[in-house]
Formats: structure tokens, C-alpha cells, sequence
């Protein structure tokens, strides 16, 4: 197990030095000058030359590469080109927000679309199960910005009752306000993945319950419940791990449209900013700790499969 893990992190550490070549050379071959986006489009040929000295951009791009990557490894972020705000106390600042609305938005998917799955398996052709599919259509269906502004519109137009906006509220200072604050965010964020979860539960456990193990479990006279929890749930349970891996890395780099509408002041936003100015610190810095999240998280991934399935084995 140490052998592959270390491997593992070995291969890590290559995939993220490509991909830190791939955004350095894709952000400054992309249309867009930092330069004049800082001093707007009025400004001189000399002031856009001293800019681009302050920022190194004169340098060869061999020079500005090593020195960014130098600035990484020291956990110097630098400081974004628009803002001159510092990119490291920015990230500090926002990463709770992303990392709080990921953990409940995934608390949601674990707690609703996985009960609902096994339930509409358990069930299946019954009306219970019709019922269920059809919500998970409809979770599918219906745009999570449309659920996320009527979230707030209906509430506030009915009852005059809105969530907190427009600041950010710690757990530990309120934990109310800051529930009020991040539960609805999370709960609309999560209903096209309780979705999708469910349904993949439910095509899982049913080709799982068809094994002849299954068959043997139940001639031995085990009970259903005993069944699914003991033999079936686990190895039904290895495609959904790995959804709920490809989820919270996605979730982890921020999520653009629920932010903006909810007023959280997390990555989602500041990655897509930095991208539309050609922010590089900020681009560069946040693309490459989104790689690193979906490496990591997918390693963890791998070695879950070991907890689930005893037959699995990494050597």
C-alpha cells in the first residue's frame, strides 16, 4: 500500500508540472494584455513597457515560468495585476467558503440521493420507485440558477424572508445566520447531484442484488436488510465513490452561478475573474490548486475502493 501511494504521488507530482506548463503557455498565447486591462485602453506605450517590466512579462517566458514555480514551491502566490491585492491572503479568505458550501452540498447528496437509490432498488417497479425517478428527473431537469433565484424571490415575496447576503458569516461566530446563509446555497447546488446519485445507486445495487452471492446470502435464509447493508451496499457503492470524488474536486474549485446569485464570496468568482482579465498570478495560482484538489482527491478515491471491496488489493 505505501509502495503504491508513493507512486501514486510520484505520477502526482509529474501531472501537476504539466499542467503547469499547459496554463503558463495557454495564458499568454490567449488574446489579452494584463497590461492594458490594468491601465485601461487610453494608456501610452510607456506606461504599458513599465508594467509589463513590473511584472516581469519583458523576461523570457523560460525566466517568468521558473520564477512563478519558484514563487509556488515558497508559497508565494504573488499579487493580483488588477487588484495588487495579495493572491495567498485572498485564497485564505475565500477557501472556507468554498470548502464549507463542497462538505454540506455533498452532506445533501450523501444523506438524500444515496437512502433514495437503495429505496427505489429495494422497490423496484413499485409506485415508490416510479415516484423516486421521477424526482430525480425532475432534479435533473429544472437549472439550478432558476431553483437558486426562486429560493430567494419566493421566501422574500410571501414571508419577507431572506438569508443573510452580502457578508460573510463564520460557523463558529453564528452557527444560525451561518446556516441560514450556506444551507440553501448547498441544498439548491446539490439537487442535480442527489439526481444523479440516486439514479446510479439504484442501476448499482440492482446489478449487484442479480449476483450469484446475493442468490447464496438470501438461500442461506439472511434477511433483505441484512443482504443489502452486509453484502450488497459496499460493492454497489464503488461507482457512486467514485462520482462523489469527481463532485467534490468540482465543488472544491468553486461553484460560479451559486456564489453569484447567493452572494459567496468563495473561488468560483475569482477563478472566473481571473481568467476573463488575464489575472495571472491569480489564474495560474487557483488553476493549478484545482488540479492538485482533483489528483489528490482522486488518490483518496483509489484507496476507498480498498474499504469497500476487501478483494481489491494495491501493490
Amino acid at each position: 500500500m505505501h509502495r503504491y501511494i508513493a507512486r501514486r504521488l510520484v505520477m502526482a507530482a509529474a501531472i501537476l508540472w504539466f499542467i503547469s506548463i499547459a496554463v503558463f503557455v495557454l495564458l499568454r498565447v490567449s488574446p489579452g494584455d494584463p497590461a492594458l486591462l490594468q491601465q485601461g485602453i487610453n494608456a501610452t506605450p510607456e506606461k504599458i513597457a513599465a508594467v509589463h517590466r513590473e511584472l516581469g512579462l519583458d523576461r523570457p517566458l523560460v525566466v517568468q515560468y521558473v520564477r512563478w514555480v519558484g514563487q509556488v514551491v515558497r508559497g508565494d502566490l504573488g499579487r493580483s495585476v488588477l487588484t495588487q491585492t495579495s493572491v495567498t491572503e485572498e485564497f485564505r479568505a475565500r477557501f472556507p467558503v468554498s470548502l464549507q458550501l463542497m462538505l454540506m452540498t455533498l452532506a445533501w447528496i450523501v444523506l438524500i440521493g444515496i437512502p433514495l437509490g437503495i429505496i427505489s432498488a429495494v422497490k423496484r417497479n413499485s409506485p415508490v420507485d416510479y415516484a423516486v425517478r421521477l424526482l430525480a428527473i425532475l432534479g435533473l431537469s429544472v437549472p439550478a440558477f432558476w431553483v437558486a433565484t426562486l429560493t430567494l424571490m419566493v421566501p422574500a415575496q410571501l414571508w419577507g424572508y431572506a438569508p443573510p447576503l452580502g457578508k460573510q458569516i463564520a460557523l463558529w461566530e453564528n452557527p444560525i445566520d451561518n446556516l441560514r446563509q450556506f444551507g440553501p446555497a448547498s441544498l439548491v447546488l446539490a439537487l442535480g447531484p442527489i439526481a444523479s446519485i440516486m439514479r446510479l445507486t439504484r442501476s448499482s445495487l440492482l446489478e449487484v442484488l442479480r449476483q450469484d452471492y446475493i442468490r447464496t446470502a438470501r438461500a442461506k435464509g439472511l434477511r433483505g436488510r441484512a443482504v443489502i447493508a452486509r453484502h450488497a451496499l459496499k460493492n454497489a457503492l464503488i461507482p457512486v465513490v467514485t462520482v462523489l470524488g469527481l463532485l467534490s474536486a468540482g465543488l472544491l474549485g468553486g461553484a460560479v452561478i451559486i456564489e453569484q446569485i447567493f452572494a459567496l464570496r468563495g473561488l468560483g468568482q475569482y477563478i472566473f475573474t481571473s481568467l476573463l482579465q488575464k489575472d495571472f498570478p491569480v489564474a495560474q495560482s487557483l488553476v493549478m490548486y484545482t488540479a492538485a484538489a482533483v489528483v489528490l482527491i482522486n488518490l483518496v478515491v483509489d484507496l476507498l475502493y480498498a474499504v469497500l471491496d476487501p478483494r481489491i488489493r494495491y501493490t
